[in-house]
């Protein structure tokens, strides 16, 4: 264990009461002052700010940039404008998952690559030992910052920032490369990981801190929290948004993690995994399901999920709904027990408590 790497924002934490932990071999705060539950709820009403930093970027460009990226990733990625992005995954031959990302199209043959931070490396290599043609690849993470400012109320505040240029004209999943916040020229998409409206901030990690500063500045009217990894943690679940090593892995396809709509089996290009995401599809195994405890007990991670007492499925994501107030979980299971309403059994601590499977998302925004 070497030591854990830490974001440009490391020293902000403390100002806010920042409590860190490691996560993936980054010290990183699990929440600050106000609690996991207090930040989860700010961001469903209100906004709250995440340092996520630790994310990894990779530039990619040259004239055969589409026709790599076309082989490599699961969507359809001639569909992308500029100023657009999109949601795909990476899969191995045998439909497994190299990781989820978000591809950002910055010109033509241009591309901006964000990837999990754990998965930085093995993502790198991943590309890099397949590269052909006219292609260069760079990891650039260690010169791009990104904060996330997630919420109803995040247009609204971040827009104080940003002057005349009006944040509206940004639609979701697209972005500006170049907008001045207070001076601080940053890359700005409609995206996140919450399941709210917001956007995503990439700047210079030696702007980082004082953009931090200044938008929570601008936010206390509207009650913005910064908020830390367990309430991105329990948004994203609420959203049945994936976690990579939880809901997608070598082990589990986006098909069987329900990424379906971002794995594009009818493009013309083949595309790593598209054979056996192909047999797959007409005879899906498993599937990602969600459940909520009949009786008192919280589904987590890895626990084995049964039915008549046999073993269907295990929770791949488990835990007290702070927005639903109930006991949840995402259980991968074997496609026989996945009808709504299928009563399952979780083996929590040595008992079998009572489950059923019910409707996905368990929190959906309302639409404006």
């Amino acid at each position: 264990m070497g030591e854990l790497k830490r974001t440009p924002l490391f020293e902000v934490y403390k100002e806010f009461g920042g409590k860190t932990i490691d996560f993936g071999g980054w010290e990183l705060p699990v929440q600050f002052s106000g609690g996991i539950k207090e930040e989860h709820e700010a961001v469903r009403t209100r906004a709250g700010l995440f340092d996520v930093s630790h994310m990894g970027e990779f530039e990619l460009k040259g004239a055969d940039s589409l026709a790599f990226l076309q082989k490599m990733m699961t969507n359809d990625v001639s569909k992308l404008k500029i100023n657009g992005c999109q949601y795909t995954a990476m899969c191995y031959e045998n439909g497994g998952t190299v990781d989820d990302l978000i591809i950002y199209k910055l010109a033509e043959n241009h591309y901006l690559l964000v990837v999990n931070a754990a998965n930085i490396e093995k993502d790198f290599d991943w590309i890099e030992s397949h590269l052909a043609g006219d292609i260069q690849l760079k990891n650039i993470s260690e010169t791009i910052s990104q904060l996330a400012i997630q919420g109803p109320a995040a247009q609204q505040i971040l827009q104080k920032l940003a002057g005349d240029y009006d944040l509206g004209e940004i639609g979701f999943f697209q972005f500006n490369k170049e907008v001045s916040l207070n001076g601080k020229v940053a890359l700005l998409s409609r995206t996140g990981y919450t399941g709210e409206d917001g956007f995503e901030i990439y700047c210079n990690p030696e702007d980082a801190p004082s953009l931090w500063r200044e938008i929570i500045e601008a936010g206390q009217d509207e009650g913005i929290l910064p908020c830390g990894l367990g309430a991105r943690d329990t948004l994203r679940f609420e959203a049945n948004l994936a976690l990579y090593g939880q809901e997608l892995s070598p082990e589990i396809s986006p098909l069987e993690a329900g990424i379906g709509f971002a794995v594009k089996l009818n493009k013309e290009e083949d595309f790593i995994g598209k054979t056996a995401l192909k047999l797959q599809k007409d005879d899906l195994p498993r599937k990602l399901v969600g459940i909520e405890m009949l009786e008192r007990g919280i589904p987590r991670h890895g626990y084995t999920v049964l039915k008549d007492g046999n073993k269907v499925g295990e929770v791949t994501t488990g835990t007290q709904s702070p927005s639903l107030k109930k006991n949840i979980g995402l259980v991968l299971l074997e496609k026989d027990y996945t009808s709504i309403g299928t009563e399952l059994e979780v083996e929590i601590r040595g008992k079998r408590l009572k489950a059923v499977v019910v409707k996905t998302p368990f929190y959906k925004r309302e639409k404006k």
